[in-house]
């Protein structure tokens, strides 16, 4: 029998909206609280990329070996801010201890069966809502300075591979007549199809909560500070001084998760990795399809009016200021990738990514306290996986069974 719940989402970014509009979907009511409103956090600033072949961390192996030349160096994508090294330390040390090849491709698994028709995801999760038009269907590129720097990825692709994922490899002349935007210094890309972009994911996420709205969710902008709780079940909510009921609660904070997640019982092994992008605003030169470019880890998105340069991972916790020499990084990288490109201005933004040890999410009930849900922790991913975290997060709360295996991802890993 069905029981209609009153549901109180905390985070209203990708997936807290996702799992609201679910919710919504399934009959349920739904209030969506963030302490900065929908959409304004690392929802607003990713590359926009929707990637089912997106499924190996950053932790590869080799990484343990590389990083520290990698910090040394301001031509790697890689920063730290020294001072915040002993708070990272515990966190970093079992970060990198999954940098083996057994761990890559048990994430590589898990993380497949979450974002593997995400196009669809997301077509399926923006129907009716009037912001279909900004999901383009689309190839996706990832370019390399020659085919020997291509091959230094084997292991990589023999995963995706394993997957069933396919591709085709472009060199030289193949690649130039593809896409004549890239200058000299890359002569191998790996074409794969049936990915896509968000043309302006900011704008997709609020888009997708206005609809939302019209069928009746709340939407409320405060900081939540705790669960209000009554004989081992969830009750409601403090946000703004304020207590709001509900039947259950969902935390959906991204990077922010660990201290509200403290509140549920949870240990959460979660840092912030910070990422940083550039918004090259009329461009002369536009992509033909997005693409990573390999050696500065970093992605070209085409997008509304602008290319967006996204990437770079930096620690330096939550309260640090941007720092400069990213966004240095990024303007050098694309002047050398597409030595023709010219724009009319530019835009920084720096947000966070919330990266678990293992480089996988936590989603699914809390041990031990009805009532509390948690989906986040999706490192890069957030956009690409939030319609299916979403739908599996209402399925869930509405005593419906996944018909994927969620021992992966469930909180019973973190106890």
């Amino acid at each position: 029998m069905f029981i209609r719940k009153k549901v109180a989402i905390v985070g209203a970014g990708m997936v807290g909206v996702s799992t609201a509009i679910w919710l919504q979907r399934s009959g349920h009511e739904v209030v969506l609280i963030d302490r900065l409103g929908v959409g304004e956090g690392a929802s607003l600033g990713n590359a926009g990329l929707l990637t089912p072949s997106s499924v190996l961390p950053v932790t590869m192996p080799g990484l343990p070996m590389k990083a520290p030349k990698m910090l040394f160096s301001p031509r790697q994508p890689l920063f730290l801010k020294w001072g915040y090294l002993p708070k990272l330390a515990p966190w970093l040390f079992r970060y990198l201890g999954h940098a083996n090849p057994r761990d890559v491709r048990a994430r590589a698994e898990a993380v497949s069966s979450i974002i593997a028709n995400s196009l669809d995801d997301h077509r399926q999760l923006a129907a009716g809502t009037g912001a279909e038009g900004w999901i383009v269907p689309s190839d996706y590129l990832v370019a390399y300075n020659d085919r020997a720097h291509f091959e230094g990825d084997r292991f990589g692709w023999g995963i995706r591979r394993d997957l069933g994922f396919e591709w085709e490899v472009l060199e030289g002349r193949a690649f130039r007549d593809f896409d004549p935007a890239f200058g000299p210094g890359l002569d191998c890309a790996v074409r794969m199809r049936n990915h896509g972009t968000i043309r302006d994911p900011g704008r997709y996420v609020k888009g997708l909560w206005a609809h939302a709205e019209t069928s009746g969710g709340h939407f409320i902008q405060a900081d939540v500070t705790d669960f209000t709780r009554e004989n081992g079940t969830v009750t409601g909510v403090r946000a703004g001084g304020e207590t709001i009921s509900a039947d259950e609660v969902v935390l959906a904070t991204g990077a922010w998760s660990r201290r509200l997640a403290a509140g549920l019982g949870l240990t959460v092994p979660i840092e912030t990795e910070r990422g940083y992008h550039l918004d090259l605003w009329e461009p002369n030169l536009t992509p033909r399809a997005p693409v990573v470019i390999a050696s500065g880890r970093f992605a070209v998105t085409p997008m509304e009016g602008r290319l967006r340069l996204a990437g770079i991972v930096e620690f330096a916790g939550l309260d640090a200021p941007p720092s400069e020499a990213p966004f240095r990084l990024l303007e050098r990288n694309i002047r050398e990738a597409m030595p023709g490109l010219i724009w009319k201005r530019s835009k920084r933004w720096m947000g966070h990514r919330p990266s678990m040890a293992d480089s996988t999410p936590v989603i699914g009930p809390v041990p031990g306290l009805q009532g509390a849900w948690v989906g986040f922790g999706h490192d890069h991913l957030g956009l690409t996986a939030g319609p299916r975290t979403g739908q599996i997060l209402s399925q869930m709360i509405s005593s419906q069974r996944p018909n994927i295996d969620m021992s992966a991802y469930f909180p019973e890993r973190l106890l």
